[in-house]
């Protein structure tokens, strides 16, 4: 069931201890924060926040069409255009066009997911056009050549001499390995793209209904340049991003920042509708929202799993995950990492795609139990596996593990049968215990799905049975 998931590459990364570090310090942090402005004592209604941020995506999914047709009605009342786009290369080829009617030549771009998974960026550079990224760890990355690490934090994985190292080589500025000074190289080369941008792109946390706005939430204030500076300004979203009303957002604002970084509230929130008015100093001339499907409308159409459109992008998942916090963002096959990125991904590009992404979870729930909007990810993952089995066994594969589990039945209802075995495989695998543990089998036991267990997790050694301590402990009773 694990076929095609990247073995070596997570070796690789279990055997870095300063990946591992950096991985589970950046991560521990957040959680930490989270945990304290979540407390009872100090947010005491944040279960009736969670409840009421889920009911709110819940009507909100239910009733997508009205609810989109509202949003672009009031973003074109107030001067904008909205732009309806099946897939990446639709979202491109409009962004592509306006560059070229309007003579432009270098883009600055906020951080966003949506642009990410539909690799925006890569398309409007491999058609010679400048895209510069302004949230400092997408700067970083964008430099390193990389995709991001985290949905909150994409270069968490980075110390601050590689920090040092990549500026260095790629701006060709003096190696600085204090955090400070590398802000102020990076505010330096940023502010000349700012001034001398003619387009801005960001994403959108949240798409207002009822007064088509697009809502920006951040920390760094970059991403209020991008949308003010340009004189162009492109939104791109998901359409799961909206909800209804203005007063809906307070709830998602309570909940975002501290499920994301622990933050109260973040720095910026900025809520903008249209372009810039009469009598107003700054803002875009122009003003576009490109409405993103990208396999959306076909995770809306199962009721259960959509649920999955409720993420609010916190991040939270992936800091609890025991699985991330080891193996890291890069192991993801997509650009969504952690829990979120085990459900979305295969209900977005397929099943067949990475068939062994569901699986791999402990299925622990920490992932449901932070979830700001409450998606039962442990009960989507088993869903997900379920369906995955099945396709799997009518395409004719796994004809050696359903044999195997047919042959385990056929055992498990012969009990003299069942305890020879258990004895024979109790011996054997006795001997290849260490120190009281058992990290590989002897022999010929030692390959396929039993290797496979053992690649990464140790196992007490066989004692007696279960039926010879019975056999034992009754017998003292009878004496």
């Amino acid at each position: 069931m694990m076929t095609g998931y990247p073995r070596e590459q997570i070796r690789r990364t279990l055997a870095d201890p300063r990946l591992q570090e950096a991985i589970y310090s950046a991560t521990g942090r957040l959680m930490e924060h989270r945990r304290q402005v979540v407390a009872p004592e100090v947010l005491p209604d944040y279960q009736e926040l969670r409840e009421q941020a889920r009911r709110i995506k819940e009507h909100t999914l239910e009733n997508l069409d009205a609810y989109l047709e509202q949003f672009e009605a009031q973003v074109r009342a107030r001067g904008g255009e909205v732009i309806w786009a099946k897939d990446g290369p639709e979202v491109a080829d409009f962004v592509l066009d306006l560059a070229r009617r309007s003579n432009a030549r270098l883009l600055v771009k906020s951080k966003s997911m949506t642009t990410e998974e539909i690799g925006l960026r890569e398309r409007l550079e491999a058609q010679h056009f400048e895209v510069v990224e302004t949230d400092l760890g997408e700067y970083i990355i964008q430099l390193a050549q990389e995709r991001p690490y985290h949905i909150v934090a994409p270069a968490l994985h980075k110390t601050r001499e590689e920090v040092g190292e990549i500026f260095s080589q790629r701006l060709g500025v003096p190696r600085e390995n204090v955090p400070e000074r590398q802000t102020r190289i990076a505010r330096t080369v940023l502010r000349q793209k700012f001034l001398t941008a003619d387009i801005g792109i960001t994403g959108a946390n949240f798409l207002v209904a009822d007064s088509g706005a697009v809502v920006l939430v951040e920390n760094e204030g970059n991403a209020r340049l991008t949308t003010s500076a340009p004189r162009i300004h492109v939104a791109v979203a998901g359409i799961e991003k909206l909800i209804p009303r203005a007063q809906d957002l307070a709830v998602f604002l309570k909940l975002l920042g501290r499920s994301a970084t622990g933050q109260p509230l973040t720095v910026y929130t900025s809520i903008l509708s249209g372009p810039r008015r009469q009598g107003e100093w700054d803002g875009p001339e122009q003003f576009y929202v490109v409405l993103l499907d990208g396999g959306r409308s076909r995770v809306l159409a199962d009721r259960d799993k959509r649920q999955t459109l409720y993420c609010i992008r916190c991040g939270a998942c992936l800091n609890h995950c025991p699985v991330y916090r080891r193996i890291g963002g890069h192991n993801y096959p997509w650009i969504y990492s952690g829990p979120i990125g085990k459900i979305a991904s295969p209900q977005f590009q397929g099943l067949t795609e990475d068939p062994w992404l569901p699986f791999a979870s402990s299925l622990c729930g920490a992932c449901a139990e932070v979830c700001p909007v409450k998606i039962e990810i442990p009960r989507l993952l088993l869903e997900l596996r379920a369906e995955i089995v099945k396709t799997q066994a009518r395409e004719g594969q796994n004809r050696w593990e359903r044999l195997g589990f047919r042959l385990w039945s056929w055992v498990m209802t012969r009990p003299r049968l069942y305890e020879a075995l258990s004895l024979a495989a109790g011996l054997l695998a006795g001997e290849g215990s260490d120190q009281g543990w058992l990290r590989q089998l002897p022999g010929l036991l030692n390959a396929g799905p039993l290797r496979a267990w053992l690649d990464y997790r140790d196992l007490p050694a066989p004692g007696r049975s279960f039926r010879a301590l019975w056999r034992q402990r009754t017998a003292r009773v009878r004496e």
